[in-house]
C-alpha cells in the first residue's frame, strides 16, 4: 500500500512563502517524477510542478519564478517552496506521484490535498 502525505498548507498574506511537503510511503520500487496539483472552487484541478527522478522540473507559467520544487530521495520527500503568493494560488494542492509499487504496477497515486489560503 502506497501512501503520499502532505503538510505545510494554511493562510498566508500576498506577498508571503509557504512550503509543501509530500512523503511517500509503503512498498515502492521506483519512481518516475512526483508533482504538485492544485485545484481552485469551480476550476479544473491543474500541474502546478513535476520532478522526474533524474532532477528535471517543469512548471506551470503562472508560478515560473515563484515556485520552487525539490525532493529529497533518501527521504521519498517532494517540496513546493511557494513565494510571493498571491490570492490566485489559493486552491486545494495535491501531491502526485508517478511510480512503480511492489507488485510491479506502474500507476499514478495521489495525497489527501492541503489547502492553500493566500488572503490578507
Amino acid at each position: 500500500q502506497v501512501q503520499l502525505v502532505e503538510s505545510g498548507g494554511g493562510l498566508v498574506q500576498p506577498g508571503g512563502s509557504l512550503r509543501l511537503s509530500c512523503a511517500a510511503s509503503g512498498s515502492i520500487f521506483r519512481i518516475a517524477a512526483m508533482g504538485w496539483y492544485r485545484q481552485a472552487p469551480g476550476k479544473q484541478r491543474e500541474l502546478v510542478a513535476a520532478i522526474t527522478s533524474g532532477g528535471r522540473t517543469n512548471y506551470a507559467d503562472s508560478v515560473k519564478g515563484r515556485f520552487t520544487i525539490s525532493r529529497d530521495n533518501a527521504k521519498i520527500t517532494v517540496y513546493l517552496h511557494m513565494n510571493s503568493l498571491k490570492p490566485e494560488d489559493t486552491a486545494v494542492y495535491y501531491c502526485n506521484a508517478d511510480l512503480t509499487a511492489g507488485r510491479g504496477i506502474r500507476e499514478e497515486y495521489w495525497g489527501q490535498g492541503t489547502q492553500v489560503t493566500v488572503s490578507s
